[in-house]
């Protein structure tokens, strides 16, 4: 039983191991390969891409022409006494068989199928800004997650640092406290700020957590792995931020914004869809042929014919009234959306030096020489040259300096993506 017992415990402890290698099967990205993978694998790209399929297909819609109308009737399945005497239709069957057959087409005139399918290509076009404006959202949506991965990953390595070395000196101080060396008050102090940084480390495991979850679902990637973002584009080559054409951003946002462009293409849409009512004035005319047997003057009478609405009442009046406000709508709309656009890139372009100036203030050397000092103290600290008050102080002030450092690389990173996102262009 035992030998059962111990069998069983071993075969649960491999296949525990196994599942927590499966779930910890870690995928290192750096920014460029991880934007990648999104941009081939996102699920949402893929199916707003059909919607552009689906605007294709009704252009070819509206170049089809109406079906012909076939009509059969007054076909006789009887005979009476006045029954007269035909010549046969095929063999011996149909001598006293009456039919009539009608053959229609519509004919569209004043050129509507010609400016319907005008309308369905814009309609193409306005799919295809559709679709970058969600590409556009969604990449605004994915590099602010990575940046956010990126910043936690960063904390975290702090803060298990920090764990470390205050691990360290638990260590040792719990000798000298068994030695009676020093008092227990310190050692409980020092395991405090132990409990801290592990409340620390546990908050932003649940803040990576997030992050994965959101992150594997934009990549399309298995929910068992495990995503780590190299420190790479972190801080973004801010060099030709200072170069940094103002007006040439308000002109591009105006003039590639996929918002703008729906905007401008809905005036076209509008615009044809103005001719296209007025089209509708001009009634359409329909074309028959008819073959009749029996029961005219003729055995087999052939004739044509045609029919069309006569425009005395209805001159799609209101359609066409409809249609012009649209157009005069439109334009407003699009003088409005301008003015907004222009805001908009102004004020992003504004945060983006604030963060830089702020950036720039520290000192290129200043995160490396407080590496080094906290070193120093914690070495003093070691040698009782400094209190544990004294060192508790530097390292929470430390631990405030170097958040202060990755929030100023997390914003620059994400101002920086908001003007490219605001203008509507990729910002070297």
């Amino acid at each position: 039983m035992k030998r059962i017992i111990l069998t069983l415990l071993v075969i649960v402890s491999h296949r525990g191991v196994a599942q927590i290698t499966t779930i910890n099967d870690t995928i290192v990205l750096s920014r460029t390969q991880a934007e990648a993978l999104f941009l081939d694998k996102n699920l949402s790209l893929i199916s707003e891409k059909l919607n552009i399929d689906i605007a294709d297909a009704q252009v070819i819609q509206a170049k089809l022409w109406p079906n012909p109308t076939l009509n059969v009737g007054e076909i006789n399945l009887w005979k009476n006494a006045t029954v007269e005497d035909l010549p046969p239709m095929l063999g011996n069957f149909g001598r006293t068989t009456q039919v009539n057959v009608e053959l229609e087409q519509l004919i569209q005139t004043a050129g509507k199928r010609k400016k319907m399918i005008a309308m369905e290509k814009v309609g193409v076009d306005i799919a295809k800004e559709y679709f970058k404006t969600f590409l556009r959202n969604l990449k605004i949506e994915f590099r602010g997650n990575l940046t956010e991965l990126q910043f936690v990953q960063a904390q975290e390595a702090v803060y298990q640092k920090q764990l470390s070395s205050m691990q360290t000196l638990l260590k040792a101080y719990s000798n000298q406290v068994t030695q009676g060396n020093i008092g227990k008050g310190e050692y409980i102090r020092l395991k405090a700020s132990e409990l801290q940084f592990l409340k620390e480390i546990s908050e932003l495991k649940k803040e990576n957590n997030s992050l994965q979850k959101e992150l594997k679902v934009l990549m399309n990637m298995p929910a068992t792995s495990y995503i780590k973002i190299t420190d790479e584009g972190f801080v973004p080559d801010n060099k030709n931020i200072d170069n940094i054409n103002l007006g040439n951003l308000l002109a591009s946002a105006i003039e590639n914004r996929p918002d703008m462009k729906v905007l401008k293409l809905e005036n076209e849409y509008n615009t044809n869809k103005y001719k296209y009512e007025k089209a509708m004035r001009t009634p359409d005319v329909t074309l028959g042929v008819t073959y009749d047997r029996a029961s005219n003057i003729m055995k087999d009478f052939v004739g044509v014919g045609f029919s069309m609405d006569l425009p005395f009442l209805n001159r799609n009046q209101g359609n066409i009234k409809a249609a012009k406000i649209s157009i005069d709508q439109g334009k407003l709309l699009t003088e409005e959306k301008a003015i907004s656009v222009q805001a908009e890139v102004l004020q992003a372009y504004e945060d983006l030096i604030v963060t830089k100036k702020l950036y720039d203030s520290v000192d290129s050397s200043y995160e490396g020489d407080l590496d080094k000092l906290l070193e120093s103290y914690r070495k003093n600290f070691m040698q009782r040259n400094t209190s544990i008050l004294e060192y508790l102080d530097f390292v929470e002030a430390y631990l405030e300096n170097k958040s202060i450092l990755l929030n100023s690389k997390k914003d620059l990173n994400k101002n920086l993506e908001e003007l490219r996102y605001i203008a509507g262009q990729e910002i070297n």
